[in-house]
């Protein structure tokens, strides 16, 4: 059963709704839409991605709510922690990784949501922001300062750094891939997500869907690149070991 689908770009669009289903399957609960990372955009911004969550999954016949997780104060709130408890899926979409790691890290939401994904009754979708946050360090997308980018983020995954967008991030700042490959962790891995395309699994075994590849980078090399319909292994260790690649 995959517990996790990472998407580099475009969520709430029909490409990605069979990989909603895949993770609702043996699951209860409606899905939570938290589009937390876009709060510091302003109200409107924020409410559109909740709007386009919540209508994407109505349109799929999937119940799905969206608790009001904008600041760190609602990470605390004991009724999102209740929602947190209902659901079968937590998906965050996008907006600014920094943020919302700072909103998240040592919350009883996060936790809450951790707990759950660790005995398998909650799966965890996330697009852009909602994937980079998980790698520490992470992206602070308010800044224009390259020498002050990185920003804490959840280090769920404390030896993956998380590049979404991977396939036009040189059309926002020339060298940029070169960049954030060199920031990977020692010893650790990058993985770089196409736009429109996604990575599912249970955090050892994946498989790629949509339009774009995932691409794999160890030890100084490229290592995997993984199209549509493509099967591979890379454990994401949790608790600081590093992934072994392959």
């Amino acid at each position: 059963m995959s517990t996790y689908a990472f998407l580099g770009a475009a969520e709430f669009e029909d490409w990605h709704i069979d990989i909603d289903r895949s993770l609702l399957e043996g699951r209860s609960g409606p899905v939570l839409v938290l589009a937390t990372a876009s709060a510091p955009e302003g109200d409107d911004v924020y409410q559109g991605w909740v709007d386009k969550g919540l209508k994407h999954y109505a349109d799929a016949g999937i119940e799905a709510v969206s608790p009001s997780l904008l600041t760190r104060d609602d990470a605390g709130d004991p009724r999102i922690v209740a929602d947190v408890d209902r659901a079968a899926m937590v998906f965050f979409s996008g907006g600014n990784p920094a943020y919302l790691a700072k909103v998240l890290a040592g919350s009883p939401v996060w936790q809450r949501i951790t707990d759950r994904v660790a005995d398998g009754s909650l799966a965890y979708a996330g697009c852009s922001a909602g994937v980079a946050c998980l790698s520490d360090p992470t992206f602070d997308s308010n800044t224009e300062d390259p020498e002050h980018v990185w920003a804490p983020g959840l280090g769920y995954f404390p030896a993956v750094l998380f590049a979404p967008h991977w396939d036009i991030v040189e059309t926002w700042i020339p060298g940029a891939q070169a960049f954030i490959t060199a920031a990977t962790p020692a010893g650790g891995t990058l993985v770089a997500i196409d736009e429109q395309t996604a990575l599912v699994g249970d955090g050892g075994r994946w498989s790629t869907h949509g339009a774009g590849g995932v691409y794999v980078h160890h030890d100084g090399a490229w290592v995997g690149e993984y199209r549509a319909g493509d099967n591979w292994e890379l454990t994401m260790s949790l608790g600081g070991t590093a992934p072994a690649a392959g």
